[in-house]
């Protein structure tokens, strides 16, 4: 039962050596048959196997060997004669080698020379090359020293970036690298320090220069508002003469050469220098916060207003210096790009205009001139102008003149109202004489006070004393002032607010001044007379400050209003004031002359045939009140002045017959007045008709004003006085009487002579028809009172 087994085993196992020799044969890996055979616990098969395979191998390799032994004799034959040779070769190799290493000793000692040659060339060049690195190196920090020797900051700073960036990594002296690499911070540090001290320099004058800077920008400001106020009356008077009629016209293109002051053209290097220098040391940041604080300090410091000195003084001086700052710093903000951004410079602009705006109103508020308010204010509007010139607006500033205009005209009013007193009261009262043309065209025309175009013949006597030229100078002075104060720049009309403003100067100033001189002076009859020729010629004024208002408000002679100023209506009422100041001198002038009472013999036994002494008198005075008044006042004033007097010569007449001084009158006083009043009216009627108010005022007279007088001494004269009583016949010849008073003057009249005898010689004579007649009307009288 084991024997069969066994052969199986036998026959697998030559099988299996088969195979193994056929992979070995091939060359194939027989790691996974050793490992399965491991796995399998059969090492001892394989082992057995692997002989079998090894003895056949054997057996091959000496059969193999019995084929090819003569070859092989053959073979080592030929080997052992290749030995032979390659001794004999070996010989001549060994001979030849020693000859080689004869010759070739001495060149390996020229190549061991030769490569020390070359070691020696290679650092030699190495040298060199260092110390030309170090020579340009050197000759670059002796072209910095030089710079910063000649103060050229940004060349030396070049050179040192120049030194940092190519050549510091290449120097291989180390004490050398170490040396620059030391001073370069300690050259920096300096170069900032130089430019830093050079730029604080800088601040320090242009802060300096900045005042004149300031005032000649505005300088320039002004002579440009010079020039356009001069275009602008160019272009005036084109249009006037235009309107005119008048022909040819000339036109010439005004050419101007610009030319930048040299006050303006300040130094800005040491900025530029700074900025770049700190550009290049990477501080620009800093430099930039630097500069504004600074510059913000000095104008914060610019801003304060001395104490020690009054701000009139100073205005020109503070204001020129803001001027001048913004200048300077416009200019950076455009050329030094990028240190001052608008941001900036906006916070400046506001920072002025809050403050200047404020000091403003304060000093506006304690100041009590007007003139030192228009000059304040003048030059703030050139600031304005100069400032705008550079692309910069300052109008809030502007609102502070706007809430201090009333003020600054109260002001301007009170230094008129005080002028226009004191002209008034050095006034002679007395028309003025002019002698020359020149005082003519002074006084007269440059106010349109002329009455004709024709100039007149010298010496010329004028209708107005000095007030009258003086005040007009004074509202023209007025009105300019006004006009300036209100106009911001010649393009603005501040037109109506100087209307206003000029209506109250003629009401509440001149036509006050004249009523207070015309109420408050004890004068002679000329002064009224003349106040009121004054008045006249004053009124014909209006039309000029009108006109004259308009043209400095810049309006044009096409729109120029037509209507009339307020104060003429006031002028006119102080006018008819002055007229009656002067009718109430001429009248008590009239009491004077006639005094009736005294005059006048009421119980005359006789009738003169020429009128009373003091009729005369009265005619020649008259004459002369009225032949002046005609020459210096409108006929309306004549008109109203004649017949006030004649008209007041009426009323003392009337006033004489009802005086307790006059206890009793007879016919022949009465014909005496009756005399008086037909020279009187003979008079009026004449210097009516003279003057030329027949043809102003047809059918007046100035007999009008003698009528109730006459109206009583035709009815003391009548031979029927009671026709008194009846209605119809008194309102046709005694409309101007009273019932009263007449009642009074009857009760007075005694027809007959105040003789010694007299009533005892008439006493049984029989009554006239009038003296029966009076009777029954001094009884009907009584009865109606």
């Amino acid at each position: 039962m084991e024997v069969k087994p066994k052969r199986r085993n036998a026959a697998e196992n030559g099988e299996t050596a088969d195979d193994l020799a056929s992979l070995i044969g091939n060359g194939e890996d027989l790691a996974p048959i050793v490992r399965h055979a491991f796995e399998m616990r059969w090492p001892e098969t394989l082992l057995h196997q692997l002989k079998i395979i090894v003895k056949k191998k054997e057996v091959e390799i000496e059969e193999l060997c019995k084929t090819h032994y003569e070859e092989f004799i053959c073979a080592v034959d030929e080997l052992r004669g290749v030995l032979v040779d390659a001794e004999e070769l070996k010989g001549e190799l060994s001979s030849d080698n020693s000859k080689l290493q004869e010759v070739g000793s001495a060149l390996l000692v020229r190549l061991e020379e030769l490569l020390g040659s070359y070691s020696i060339k290679k650092n030699v060049a190495k040298a060199i090359n260092m110390s030309e690195n170090c020579v340009q190196v050197l000759d670059l920090c002796a072209k910095c020293n030089f710079h910063i020797s000649k103060d050229q900051f940004y060349p030396a700073l070049k050179t040192i970036n120049q030194i940092e960036k190519n050549y510091l990594q290449k120097i291989s002296v180390k004490s050398l690298k170490m040396v620059i690499e030391t001073r370069i911070p300690v050259i920096k540090s300096h170069i900032a320090k130089k430019v830093s001290d050079e730029f604080n320099e800088w601040l320090v004058h242009i802060r300096s220069s900045a005042k004149v800077i300031g005032h000649t920008a505005i300088g320039h400001a002004a002579t440009s508002r010079q020039k356009d106020e001069a275009m602008l009356e160019r272009q005036r008077q084109v249009e006037e003469q235009s309107i005119s009629g008048l022909g040819d016209f000339a036109y010439t293109l005004d050419v101007e050469d610009i030319d930048e002051d040299s006050a303006l053209k300040f130094d800005l290097t040491p900025v530029y220098r700074a900025y770049h220098i700190h550009a290049s040391l990477g501080t620009l940041e800093q430099f930039r916060e630097y500069y504004y604080r600074n510059r913000m300090l000095q104008l914060n410091s610019d801003l304060q207003i001395s104490s020690s000195q009054p701000f009139i003084e100073s205005y020109q001086t503070f204001l020129a210096q803001i001027a001048g700052y913004f200048i300077v710093e416009d200019r950076v903000m455009r050329t030094a790009r990028g240190l001052l951004s608008a941001e900036q410079f906006d916070a400046m602009l506001d920072t002025v205009v809050s403050k200047l705006t404020s000091v403003l109103e304060e000093q506006f508020s304690l100041m009590d001139s007007a003139t030192h308010l228009l000059l304040v204010k003048d030059y703030v509007t050139l600031l304005a102008s100069a400032l705008r010139q550079y692309g910069y607006e300052i109008g809030a500033v502007l609102e502070a003149f706007k809430k201090s205009r009333d003020k600054y005209h109260e002001l301007l009013l009170e230094e008129c109202r005080q002028q226009i007193v004191d002209a008034l009261a050095n006034d002679s009262g007395k028309q003025m004489v002019m002698k020359k043309d020149s005082d003519y065209e002074t006084n007269v025309l440059s106010f349109n006070l002329q009455s004709s175009d024709i100039m007149p013949a010298f010496p010329y006597i004028a209708p107005f004393s000095s007030t009258v030229p003086d005040v007009c100078r004074i509202v023209r002075s007025f009105i300019k002032g006004s006009v300036d104060y209100l106009s911001y720049s010649v393009h603005s009309s501040p037109f109506d607010a100087v209307k206003k403003y000029l209506d109250r100067l003629l009401t509440d100033v001149l036509n006050e001044a004249i009523l207070n001189t015309i109420h408050s002076s004890s004068f002679a009859v000329s002064q009224p007379m003349q106040i009121a020729a004054n008045i006249t010629v004053l009124e014909r004024a209006c039309d000029f400050f009108l006109g004259y208002a308009a043209q400095l408000s810049g309006v044009p002679l096409l729109e120029r209003p037509q209507a009339n100023l307020n104060s003429n209506i006031v002028l006119k009422t102080s006018r008819d004031a002055a007229n009656l100041a002067l009718l109430n001198l001429v009248n008590t002038k009239l009491d004077e002359f006639m005094a009736l009472t005294e005059n006048i013999s009421w119980t005359s036994e006789e009738v003169s045939a020429n009128a009373n002494d003091y009729t005369n008198e009265v005619l020649i005075y008259l004459d002369t009140i009225l032949s002046t008044v005609q020459q210096i006042l409108p006929l309306e004033a004549l008109y109203k002045v004649g017949s006030g007097a004649f008209e007041h010569i009426s009323n003392s007449i009337f006033a004489a017959f009802l005086s307790d001084s006059v206890k009793r009158f007879n016919a022949n006083a009465v014909m005496a007045i009756d005399n008086d009043l037909k020279v009187l009216e003979t008079f009026a009627d004449e210097k009516f008709h003279s003057s030329g108010l027949s043809e102003m005022y047809e059918g007046g007279s100035f007999r009008k004003g003698l009528v109730e007088a006459r109206q009583l001494i035709n009815l003391l004269l009548s031979s029927q006085p009671e026709n008194f009583m009846n209605p119809e016949i008194r309102e046709e010849k005694y409309n101007m009487l009273d019932y009263k008073k007449v009642g009074i003057i009857c009760e007075k009249f005694k027809d007959s002579p105040d003789g010694i005898f007299g009533s005892l010689s008439n006493r049984n004579t029989k009554q006239s028809s009038r003296k029966k007649s009076m009777d029954i009307l001094k009884k009907r009288l009584k009865d109606f009172n």
